[in-house]
């Protein structure tokens, strides 16, 4: 959603002092002008101190978004004092938004329960909740039950909800790219294609032997072709890669990004072995590396649930995300375990990325024919983790979510690996394995785990586990 708006509902009640509307309503606007967030809400011309308190009212602030309703990617719900919950709650059902909400309310100052200050906002708030639930609308909840608009909480309990709202949007109406048919070894990268489709989420497919045939026919000479080859060797050191195989991961990219830009497709997940080493000679963990680098998420072994997960990251946190195995212990550290992959991670997680060969592959597929795998090393910074997982048994979408941390723990392998500290590791290992999730996570750089289990747990309600061991 281009240029996101929040919508925001300020509530009253006629008998509390409009000097506290009026106030909240200039600090508002102060606070989303710093963070350079748009919003659309009723003028002091359009009613009384641009709140809302009557039918009348409500009936305003719902035209006003359905107005904007194209653009509205949340509503924020703000209470200087007690305000009407039933005028904040129709607002919102005349406006036919179907969007996160988030709920605020101010602090009553224990120096200030005179009849010129008092602002009852911690009760308001409550009955204004049991009034959204009585309509059917999810919401979120600030941190504290009641907090100051110009506070630093606030400021982080709306950064968290853009995040939640990011997430919730994006994911109802992606388009993604499934690129072969999946390892036959790996039951693992199963997943529901109608499950994810009744969630918003479209998947379009096409056959290896359709993407090998077109590159077939581009010349080395294409334009588009030695382009692409350019863009490989400024993206990562290609110095131990032979001509040929930069030649075949080019003429790959090439026609891939037609195929998804002709579908409008936002990801991918590519059967990144054995069909492509056997019929077309490299890995493709480069071209994949440099399309999540550019936010397109792109995963291997055919992941689409993998890929839907890196792209809930993604949303959340602005960041690229990359597909990980759960991988070794370290050591006997039951906290540190090490994430690896042969490696095809974008390069916002890599500062030594470089291209190589998958030696593992190569010990069966000709380690010749594996020139395209990525190596490096991914070095201390925060981490959040995470797994979308569709279920046929249950007919439900499932997750789980985390925050953690990389290390600087000293590592020597090949590929692309990390080692990761995520407190309590054991629990969380326990519950992925008795829930049957897959080996496969999705990595980012940042710690969004809350708002990622708000959004898939809250307003797309799939079972989610917020593993809340470290934060």
């Amino acid at each position: 959603m281009a240029d996101a708006v929040v919508g925001i509902i300020i509530g009253n009640r006629d008998f509390f002092p409009d000097v506290l509307v009026a106030e909240a309503r200039n600090d508002l606007i102060k606070l989303f002008a710093e963070l350079g967030i748009e919003t659309t809400m009723l003028t002091p011309e359009e009613s009384k101190l641009g709140a809302v308190e009557t039918w009348r009212d409500a009936k305003r602030c719902g035209e006003l978004f359905k107005k904007h309703a194209d653009r509205i990617c949340g509503i924020l719900i703000c209470l200087p004092n007690f305000g009407d919950e039933k005028a904040v709650a129709d607002s919102i059902r005349l406006s036919g938004l179907n969007v996160p909400i988030l709920v605020q309310a101010s602090p009553d100052d224990i120096d200030q329960f005179g009849l010129d200050r008092r602002r009852d906002a911690y009760c308001g708030k409550i009955s204004v909740c049991n009034n959204l639930r009585q309509y059917g609308l999810r919401f979120t909840l600030t941190y504290d039950h009641t907090v100051s608009i110009l506070s630093e909480n606030f400021r982080r309990d709306l950064l968290q909800f853009m995040q939640v709202c990011r997430v919730r949007n994006g994911l109802h109406q992606t388009r993604i790219g499934a690129v072969g048919a999946r390892p036959n070894a790996f039951n693992t990268t199963r997943y529901s294609e109608k499950l994810l489709e009744h969630a918003g989420i479209s998947v379009n497919t096409i056959d290896l032997s359709e993407i090998f045939g077109r590159a077939a026919q581009l010349y080395d000479s294409d334009s588009r072709v030695s382009r692409r080859v350019e863009q490989i060797k400024s993206y990562a050191d290609s110095s131990a890669a032979p001509a040929e195989s930069l030649l075949r991961m080019a003429r790959f990219a090439v026609v891939l990004d037609e195929w998804m830009d002709d579908l409008g497709l936002e990801a991918s997940a590519i059967q990144c072995w054995s069909s492509m080493q056997k019929n077309y000679g490299v890995n493709v963990c480069t071209i994949m590396s440099m399309m999540s680098q550019k936010m397109m998420p792109s995963a291997c072994e055919v992941d689409i649930a993998g890929v839907v997960s890196m792209y809930a990251l993604q949303l959340a946190s602005g960041r690229p995300s990359a597909l990980v195995d759960w991988n070794n212990n370290y050591g006997g550290d039951p906290d540190k375990c090490i994430f690896f992959h042969c490696g095809n991670w974008a390069k916002d997680f890599l500062p030594d990325i470089r291209i190589g060969t998958a030696p593992i592959l190569g010990t069966v597929l000709g380690e010749e024919n594996t020139v395209g795998a990525l190596a490096g090393r991914t070095p201390q910074g925060p981490l959040t983790y995470g797994r979308i997982s569709t279920d046929d048994l249950t007919g439900t979408i499932r997750a789980y979510v985390g925050n953690g941390v990389f290390t600087d723990d000293p590592l020597d392998t090949f590929g692309t690996k990390a080692v990761v500290k995520i407190p309590q590791l054991r629990t969380l290992m326990q519950y992925i394995c008795k829930q049957g999730f897959e080996h496969h996570a999705a990595m980012n750089g940042s710690h969004c785990a809350w708002a990622i289990a708000e959004a898939l747990g809250n307003y797309l309600n799939w079972d989610v586990y917020h593993h809340q061991a470290y934060g």
